[in-house]
């Protein structure tokens, strides 16, 4: 089970390999911080790169930590200054790794958050479980991250901690969202040759054993190499089997290679539902007329009815502060980026002491009411892992551009649906 999620060992060194090691496994002495009045905690994000767009909030996500925690924090009756180090992972899995090499063994600090797909969280964690440092991370689904790392649903790991969706929940949300569209029930897949897209087309925990219970048929061509400028044949493949519903998970450039070229073929499916890609406004905003139409899942928005357990704020309050601080519009990961922090200090509040143990303890017994939602720890569904609502949702066309709107809610009914799902009239 756990090699069925394993990146490609040529994109993952040795010490990262190492890295996946469960609880139980002996491990080095937690490292020994040297920072007497001052907490620090690091964060690890592509910020440049094909994954940029997740790092999107990141500057206005620091800059409300910053002020939140101006006057600092009570660990253990003593009140520390909170400081944050940032590092670049630049998209890469390799430099993931060493960005949170240099946190742990230069910078020392206490605890380790990231988040922005299992390119990011797994190798960030791995680095984690080897050095004996709390890390919290969130924004990859729950089985690329788990069973990538080689996690075992027996003992999970000892100092690392998920939270997100699972793939049952995505599988759920867009087979719901298709059922409510007259369609043939053939669904093309354009899955890459990465850790999320051969956890999505694994033939037994993936999407293909729930489509098929569920009566569709799945086209899967095989896994494209990312970036990829050509889908020509899986197009022709598509057409060839009068495809009406395409599925994915693949970075922004690459749908918007397949979907300028579907375009130029003649290729009109009624349904297109493709995670990461259609997940971002800026990024949907550069399909132009194309993106009207266009399906995806939705971990948060402003509808959602949760607020920060840090500045009490709402969902709709969140969206609407980032908007005016910068001018562009909400977007997932905004909460999610919230939420790594509102996890990380609520554990940090909770710990006896600033030692790694003791931050780990309090991680492990998190239950709390976050942005994105409850996260609790102690409930699974494996060791270390915390699942969070998952809705769907449509691009529609307004005035000022394309708004993402909650079509879909079965899953999560606390979650108003806004409007009705519809097919693509592009």
């Amino acid at each position: 089970m756990s090699n069925q999620f394993e990146v490609d060992n040529g994109r993952r060194n040795v010490v990262k390999a190492l890295g996946g090691l469960a609880a139980g496994t002996l491990l080095p002495a937690p490292w020994v911080h040297a920072a007497p009045n001052t907490i620090k905690i690091g964060y690890v994000s592509p910020q440049t790169g094909p994954l940029a767009v997740f790092a999107e909030p990141d500057a206005f996500t620091l800059g409300e930590m910053k002020k939140a925690l101006a006057g600092g924090i009570k660990v253990g009756g003593k009140t520390y200054a909170v400081e944050f180090v940032v590092k670049d992972s630049q998209s890469n899995s390799n430099r993931a790794a060493d960005a949170t090499s240099e946190l742990i063994l230069k910078d020392k600090v206490n605890i380790v958050v990231a988040g922005s797909t299992p390119a990011t969280t797994n190798p960030v964690a791995d680095q984690c479980e080897l050095n004996g440092v709390p890390c919290v991370t969130n924004d990859t689904p729950w089985q690329p991250h788990f069973f990538g790392r080689g996690g075992n649903p027996k003992t999970g790991f000892e100092w690392t901690y998920h939270f997100f969706w699972g793939l049952e929940d995505v599988i759920g949300v867009f087979t719901s969202l298709w059922g409510q569209l007259p369609t043939n029930k053939v669904v093309g897949a354009l899955f890459p040759n990465d850790s999320d897209g051969n956890a999505w087309g694994d033939a037994k925990l993936g999407f293909p054993p729930v489509l098929a219970q569920k009566g569709f048929k799945l086209v899967d061509k095989g896994r494209f190499q990312s970036p990829a400028d050509d889908f020509s044949a899986y197009i022709a493949e598509f057409k060839k089997n009068n495809v009406e519903i395409v599925t994915g998970v693949l970075p922004p450039p690459d749908f918007a290679n397949f979907w300028a070229q579907a375009g130029q073929q003649g290729f009109k499916p009624k349904i297109v539902t493709a995670a990461k890609a259609t997940e971002f406004p800026a990024a949907v905003q550069s399909f132009g007329p194309r993106a009207n139409g266009l399906s995806v899942e939705v971990w948060w928005s402003p509808v959602h009815p949760f607020s920060s357990s840090l500045t009490g704020v709402s969902s709709a309050q969140l969206a609407a502060a980032y908007t005016q601080a910068t001018g562009r519009p909400w977007a997932m990961p905004l909460a999610f980026k919230h939420s790594l922090f509102e996890v990380a200090i609520d554990a940090l509040k909770r710990a006896a002491d600033l030692k790694p143990e003791s931050i780990r303890n309090a991680i492990r017994d998190t239950n709390l009411n976050t942005i994105v939602g409850p996260v609790n720890f102690r409930k699974g569904p494996v060791p270390n892992v915390a699942k969070t609502p998952l809705v769907g949702g449509q691009w529609k066309k307004t005035a000022k551009g394309f708004e993402l709107v909650v079509v879909e809610n079965s899953l999560a009914p606390a979650v108003p649906v806004k409007d009705k799902f519809e097919v693509i009239k592009a």
